[in-house]
């Protein structure tokens, strides 16, 4: 077992790079720290916008990505991770089409070489016996976005039978995907493609790229009714951090669980850990944003060029723009500490 660590006075942590189980605390076990002062534990990097959708979900795709895109070349991201911290342990790969990038495999050899575990999401498409040895033998964890059941569950079967313990699906959660989401969760339990599949990850819909249209979740009752399924038929389910607060009113309003199995619970939920806390994201032109939903947004319509700055720490992680925004997530919060997101307030539950 490889495990890397990092320890300072008031921010610690513990990364088994083998399965990927994290740990974090501050100056105490008892001491969750809010930010890391040391950079992002977690980078998502995207280097590819080409994609030849065209599938009825890609209505929710916040990219609006096609077949004409851009590329990050092998040179472009040598030089973008070798500025980045110690502190980093994961990078999870944005891309459209797995072909999209020829860079690609070398792109996640030279990540594996400096000790950094790369994780991918694919569309289950253009995949081949190739790329399957690759991804399971490579990666710590692979998550299948769910377009169509068969291409999906067909990549979920490819993965784990070669032995890939980390497989996800992804699923995105809104007012018009709530059945299939449904649906999805009875299939993880029926389908044999799925026997294997660590969970279901439902992404909360954010209104942005062509996903801008698209009426979010809006009933706690519709998400209680998800998560109930799951614990009655005792399906493996997670969602993105854009979902916590959702999970923290589930549990809150929840007569299922007592008190001490609810805070148990909350100590695997990671609200918002963008705008400088935990994570950073590039784009495939190498600039920063607090989080791939921020790019092009308010404040964020220019991100922050890495390729150009000195010092990640100093440029980066602590440039004022950047900073200011820590600060205003830190100081946007519930009641119970989990954080608002910054940027759509249409997806914060009421």
């Amino acid at each position: 077992m490889t495990v890397k660590t990092v320890r300072t006075e008031g921010y610690n942590y513990n990364f088994n790079t083998e399965n990927g189980h994290f740990v974090r605390w501050g100056k105490t076990m008892e001491e969750d720290p809010k930010e890391s002062p040391l950079g992002p534990e977690i980078l998502d990097l995207e280097v590819s916008t080409i994609c030849h959708g065209g599938h009825e979900a890609c209505q929710y795709c916040y990219k609006g990505n096609g077949p004409k895109g851009e590329n990050m070349s092998f040179e472009t991201f040598k030089k973008l991770l070798d500025k980045m911290p110690d502190n980093l342990t994961q990078i999870a790969f944005g891309i459209g089409d797995i072909d999209g990038n020829p860079d690609l495999r070398k792109i996640m050899e030279y990540t594996r070489s400096k000790g950094i575990i790369p994780n991918i999401t694919i569309n289950g498409y253009r995949m081949t016996p190739d790329w399957y040895d690759f991804l399971a033998g490579m990666c710590g964890s692979v998550a299948v976005s769910r377009y169509e059941n068969d291409v999906c569950f067909n990549a979920v079967k490819e993965l784990t039978d070669r032995g890939l313990e980390q497989v996800n699906i992804h699923q995105v959660l809104c007012d018009d995907s709530y059945e299939d989401c449904a649906k999805l969760m009875s299939d993880s339990k029926t389908d044999k493609r799925l026997k294997k599949l660590n969970a279901v990850l439902f992404l909360m819909l954010k209104p942005k790229g062509r996903g801008v249209s698209v009426p979010p979740l809006t009933s706690i009752d519709k998400f209680r009714a998800l998560v109930d399924y799951a614990f009655e038929h005792d399906i493996k389910l997670g969602f993105d951090s854009c979902s916590a607060p959702w999970f923290e009113k589930y549990l809150d309003q929840s007569d299922r669980f007592g008190d001490n199995q609810k805070r148990e619970m909350l100590m695997y939920v990671e609200s918002c850990e963008s705008f400088g806390l935990f994570s950073s994201y590039i784009n495939v032109s190498g600039l920063y944003f607090p989080c791939s939903f921020a790019e092009g947004e308010g404040d964020w319509k220019e991100g922050i060029n890495v390729l150009c700055c000195n010092d990640f720490i100093n440029d980066v992680w602590y440039h004022p723009k950047l900073q200011k925004y820590r600060e205003m997530s830190l100081n946007n919060c519930y009641k119970s500490g989990c954080r608002k997101c910054l940027i759509f307030d249409q997806i914060n539950p009421m």
